[in-house]
């Protein structure tokens, strides 16, 4: 059996015509097209577009697919009925996956994963996820769910469903790009899940529901939480430089920062980092912004690591009032069409993923009778 790194950094585990990852330069490609260029000029649905076809839609493709796209918008009965029953306490992440499951459940598509059915049933999940994350928010905190607006796009929509109020569109542009950024990066662990559970030829929404499962986790999507807990808790300027040399002399994780890809700064984090600035020169609020520059300047001169997409993602989403629990979400949002995007792929072209471990136990052990054993003090 071939050796293999511990998490299986640096396996190649599978073919992917969808991104291309340029750890040593600090790049990223969405098929072949510079995420600064798609960034800078570009919107969610156009990037979701090229991901879901292969190239950029014509101004026609664009107003199609949007249109297609908004016409799925919408919270189906049988998913809020689920939503209401769940407990107050239930996470938005666990409500998330359980929402995805329902609609998997009631499909018309259900049960086929043929390329017509997968586009169809990839565009009802992107579409339904806003209302989803917006429905159980509202109805968590004793409100009614608003519902969508299909004349909006889908960033405004979730801004509006959320609060209930039009967004201004700095906030609009924020959010899209924000989901631009995470919609594809390769096989990070919520999408190797996906792809895993695709390779088993179950559907799209059963591959999407562990793709979610993985990205509620604190070291994959939670990160963006953790990284507005750990500037809170930091609190000013001025104890930065106290608080991390305390949390690493105790080898605590500084969340938001490293990666295991990029070796120089993350691209993503570059967009993310203007954003807060811009945002928090717009509202006239920036605190949040200048105490993560201060706690990024410190990490590069303390331990030589470079923020990821995570960090300034907590800066972004505190400037346009996301609640702290709708962090992850958000991320699931922007990342529920590239997850659809590998599960396509991986149905196109199919093989059972099925790797092997190494095993470190014990061997050519003798059973014992039971009234011969010694006993044992189970911990």
């Amino acid at each position: 059996m071939t050796d293999s790194e511990k998490g299986l950094a640096g396996i190649t585990a599978a073919d992917s015509a969808l991104s291309f990852i340029d750890g040593e330069e600090g790049r990223l490609f969405y098929r072949g097209y510079d995420i600064h260029a798609l960034a800078g000029q570009g919107s969610f649905t156009e990037a979701l577009y090229l991901l879901w076809y292969g190239e950029l839609p014509t101004r026609t493709a664009l107003v199609v697919f949007e249109g297609l796209l908004a016409q799925e918008r919408r919270l189906p009965p049988e998913v809020e009925a689920v939503l209401r029953a769940l407990p107050g306490d239930v996470l938005p992440m666990s409500a998330l996956g359980t929402a995805v499951s329902v609609l998997g459940g009631i499909d018309d598509d259900a049960g086929y994963n043929n390329e017509e059915a997968d586009f169809r049933k990839a565009g009802r999940i992107v579409s339904t996820l806003p209302v989803a994350v917006a429905a159980h928010h509202r109805l968590h905190l004793g409100l009614q769910p608003i519902e969508p607006d299909q004349n909006l796009s889908l960033a405004a929509d979730f801004l509006r469903m959320l609060t209930g109020e039009m967004p201004d569109d700095i906030s609009v542009k924020a959010l899209d790009t924000s989901m631009l950024l995470y919609l594809e990066h390769g096989l990070n662990a919520s999408t190797f899940a996906c792809r895993v559970v695709a390779s088993t030829l179950a559907d799209l929404h059963a591959a999407v529901t562990a793709g979610v499962a993985a990205l509620s986790g604190p070291l994959h999507g939670g990160a963006n939480e953790q990284a507005m807990r750990m500037l809170d808790e930091i609190g000013s300027i001025d104890q930065v430089d106290e608080y991390l040399d305390h949390a690493l002399a105790n080898k605590h994780k500084i969340m938001g920062f490293g990666h295991r890809v990029y070796r120089g700064e993350d691209p993503r984090a570059t967009h993310l980092r203007r954003m807060a600035d811009e945002l928090g020169a717009a509202f006239g609020s920036s605190a949040t912004y200048k105490l993560s520059r201060a706690v990024e300047i410190a990490m590069l001169e303390k331990k030589g690591l470079h923020c990821n997409v995570d960090f300034y993602c907590a800066s972004v989403y505190r400037s346009l009032g996301i609640p702290l629990a709708l962090f992850t979400p958000l991320f699931a949002i922007g990342r529920s069409g590239g997850w659809a995007a590998h599960v396509m792929e991986q149905h196109r072209d199919n093989r059972l993923i099925r790797p092997r471990t190494r095993y470190t136990g014990e061997s050519a052990r003798q059973y014992i009778q039971t009234d011969q054993r010694n006993d044992r003090i189970l911990e």
